[in-house]
């Protein structure tokens, strides 16, 4: 098992895209009426972060593997 319990820094930026991408959707939602562009600009951040965290992992930023 790693050491870094997923604390690395792929995890990290993918969990902070993640997060911003589901704060914009639901920021999205609260208007009156609903912002759709705001909406489908959050929900297109999620597999930017899924590709970025795989980037990221991939250049050597992710965590040690047990291989």
């Amino acid at each position: 098992m790693a050491d870094n319990h997923g604390s690395s820094p792929a995890a990290w930026a993918t969990v902070f895209i993640t997060v911003l991408a589901f704060c914009v959707g639901g920021v999205a939602l609260v208007f009156e009426p609903i912002n759709w562009v705001m909406f489908w600009t959050g929900v297109a951040l999620v597999p930017v972060a899924l590709i970025v965290g795989k980037l990221l992992s991939a250049m050597g930023a992710g965590g040690e593997t047990d291989a």
